[in-house]
């Protein structure tokens, strides 16, 4: 994650935190090492809680993106290799008409964050086996 993408997510949830319902934060034993992205996950972490945005950590982020990005995998340039993946390292979930429109599986997930919180986990980690 560079400096510019942070910023950008940054003013993304800064300009409208009220519709982010999920942060997740996606980081495998490598990344664990990075001084940088350990910074930024710390930022990210306090701006959620101080906005009450439930926080998520994967454990395996090239599964997270083979699960979110689908349809990139038929694409024949993602076959080739000649794609880099996507920077999948801090995905922001958002809810743009939160009283009209509820998903049982969005609504699964922020009730786990909840419950891990009560037990004294703020940020639970969920473990992406590999396929």
């Amino acid at each position: 994650m560079t400096l510019e993408e942070f910023s950008a997510g940054e003013q993304k949830i800064e300009r409208d935190p009220d519709n982010v319902v999920l942060c997740l934060l996606a980081a495998d034993e490598d990344d664990d090492r990075d001084v940088a992205l350990q910074i930024h996950f710390t930022l990210i972490q306090a701006f959620c809680c101080e906005n009450d945005i439930n926080i998520l950590r994967v454990s395996n982020p090239g599964r997270l993106a083979e699960l979110l990005l689908l349809e990139s995998d038929a694409s024949p340039a993602a076959s080739e290799g000649a794609e880099q993946p996507p920077d999948l390292h801090c995905v922001l979930v958002t809810n743009p008409h939160s009283s009209q429109w509820k998903d049982p599986a969005l609504s699964q997930l922020i009730c786990f964050c909840r419950e891990s919180r009560y037990m004294d986990q703020w940020v639970p980690v969920i473990n992406l086996p590999e396929r």
